[in-house]
């Protein structure tokens, strides 16, 4: 059963904003539009999870691109990216918000709970603790779109269209981030629409969070 995670609020200056979906949901897009509104009354940090070092690591790495898992027990490389979001929250996003920065974080621990439960990992507890590290967004959007219509896109990119995608894992993915959004009290934003569409859900809601300080 899915449950949610006890993260601490932001006590913070800066606001924290994140957007989890799979690749392919239109993140990207939104996020830039996102921040080029916003930059012109509040300072903006543009920032991403997990950091270089891990996805630039042969562990995650073997994971993204092959379909040859056998090296690596999927456990320790989730392990290996949670604690990595904990080093990142502590010592990039915190610092900026406690500035009074407005943070964008692509992607965000609940990517973390999404690949571990769509993995088959849905009992361990671990997760749930290394939670209570991670401070809580004060808006988490999750961009939805059907698993078929994300591999579309990403086929359609010059670079990604030999990539590997485990299609069945995109399924699971898109199921677990619908429960995880509605569990923690996240934001559903359909990117099947227009950007316009989508991005006016988002609009709506950070500019309610900034006038309300």
């Amino acid at each position: 059963m899915m449950k949610k995670l006890k993260m601490p609020d932001n006590s913070s200056k800066g606001l924290l904003i994140t957007f989890c979906g799979l690749d392919g949901s239109g993140k990207t897009t939104l996020i830039n539009k996102l921040a080029e509104e916003i930059k012109n009354y509040t300072p903006v940090c543009l920032t991403k999870q997990p950091s270089d070092n891990v996805r630039n690591s042969d562990i995650f790495r073997t994971f993204m691109d092959s379909e040859d898992h056998d090296v690596y027990d999927y456990r320790s490389m989730s392990i290996f990216a949670a604690s990595d979001r904990v080093q990142h929250v502590s010592k990039v996003i915190f610092p900026k918000l406690k500035n009074g920065c407005t943070v964008i974080s692509d992607r965000y621990y609940y990517s973390c709970l999404a690949n571990l439960r769509a993995r088959g990992y849905s009992d361990d507890k671990w997760i749930y603790e290394i939670a209570k590290y991670i401070i809580k967004p004060d808006i988490s959007f999750f961009i939805d779109v059907p698993a078929d219509v994300a591999i579309s896109r990403v086929r359609s990119r010059e670079t990604e269209k030999n990539r590997y995608i485990d299609v069945d894992l995109q399924y699971k993915l898109r199921n677990e981030y619908l429960n995880i959004c509605k569990v923690n009290r996240g934001v559903l934003v359909s990117s099947e629409c227009s950007v316009e569409e989508s991005y006016s859900i988002i609009e709506k809601e950070v500019k309610r969070k900034l006038q309300n300080g």
